[in-house]
């Protein structure tokens, strides 16, 4: 039941978000796919991750693994990653149409023009509100651990 009740509220509340995925979805077509609490995962070939309504693209191969290699399994850093993108499907469950401009937009920039800072810096990704908000949501509603405020550029 929650599941048929997380699919059709992203279908209809999160549509404009939903869509976006469907289409990244079907472009990605070949590459694996699961359910993870109702959401679509794709494993795709990319460097980053993100999450759009219903759909979930998490990388592959997380560039960040060997930063802590010895400390945190590399399937365990792939889990953890997992959670806080199923967090921002939680987000576009509360704000609808727009989560693509309170969430999507600024995670985004936070994710590509402030790399160099946080790596220079050694800021952790889940320090700016739309990532730590994510990472909360992921853990409260999965009961499973997420990047939380790990360093990961």
């Amino acid at each position: 039941m929650k599941t048929l009740l997380y699919r059709v509220w992203q279908c209809t509340w999160g549509i404009l978000q939903t869509l976006l995925g469907f289409v990244m979805f079907i472009l990605h077509f070949r590459c694996r796919h699961y359910t993870y609490h109702g959401a679509v995962i794709t494993e795709w070939n990319v460097k980053s991750s993100m999450s759009l309504g219903l759909f979930v693209f998490v990388t592959s191969e997380p560039f960040f693994a060997e930063k802590f290699e010895g400390q945190i399994e590399k399937a365990e850093l792939s889990r953890r990653l997992l959670v806080h993108e199923y967090g921002h499907t939680i987000q576009s469950l509360i704000l609808g149409p727009l989560y693509l401009i309170v969430i999507g937009i600024p995670s985004t920039l936070w994710g590509f023009l402030f790399g160099k800072k946080r790596k220079d810096e050694q800021i952790p990704y889940g320090a700016f509100f739309t990532e730590k908000w994510a990472n909360r949501l992921g853990e409260r509603v999965t009961g499973e651990k997420s990047i939380d405020m790990l360093v990961i550029d």
